[in-house]
């Protein structure tokens, strides 16, 4: 073998700074500061059920057919107002049960920076103001509900069946990458 000369060592420094810069490109994604995704969904509407008829048991009863109970329409059941944490965060939740009897979770004039990784949870983590509520909410219970479709605009969210909205008070835009919460609301039932 023989000597490494400077060339090739600034050749091979000149690899490795790349691969690093290429690398640290992949993982911070920066260019997603400045570019923003806006969704704007209407309200999710569920198909409510056709309302059926009693029908007299008896041909000789006079007793007119009674519409039975149709679900009301959409209803807020919970909601609040974003605070900022990591990045500026504004807008509004809400937890709509619809006609169906199914839940969604809407976020509704959203306004944060974009980032790598955002997540949208449920979670019974306390909301902070300030640095002390950047990283609470991975500390106890959450429901990761799906990836954030846009960092600004009007988005629908269904919750799981089977999920007891009871033990969730908070709502957080959440970074996957770096596990920290861009912003996050508590909400209060309605």
């Amino acid at each position: 073998m023989g000597r490494v000369t400077k060339r090739q060592w600034w050749a091979g420094a000149a690899v490795v700074a790349a691969v690093i810069v290429g690398a640290g490109l992949v993982w911070f994604k920066p260019w997603a500061l400045w570019v923003d995704e806006t969704v704007n969904e209407a309200l999710p509407s569920a198909a409510t059920p056709t309302a059926k008829r009693a029908v007299p048991t008896s041909p000789s009863s006079s007793a007119a057919p009674t519409p039975s109970a149709v679900p009301a329409g959409p209803t807020t059941v919970a909601q609040g107002s974003f605070i900022s944490h990591e990045h500026t965060t504004t807008g509004a939740v809400k937890i709509i049960r619809l006609a169906d009897g199914t839940h969604t979770l809407r976020l509704e004039g959203l306004d944060t920076s974009n980032g790598p990784d955002l997540r949208v949870w449920l979670s019974d983590a306390p909301v902070k103001e300030g640095r002390a509520g950047w990283t609470v909410f991975d500390d106890g219970k959450y429901v990761n509900l799906a990836k954030l479709k846009g960092n600004k605009g009007d988005q629908n969210y269904p919750l799981p069946a089977d999920l007891d909205l009871s033990g969730y008070t908070s709502v957080s835009i959440w970074c996957d990458r770096f596990d920290v919460s861009f912003g996050a609301a508590e909400i209060v039932r309605t």
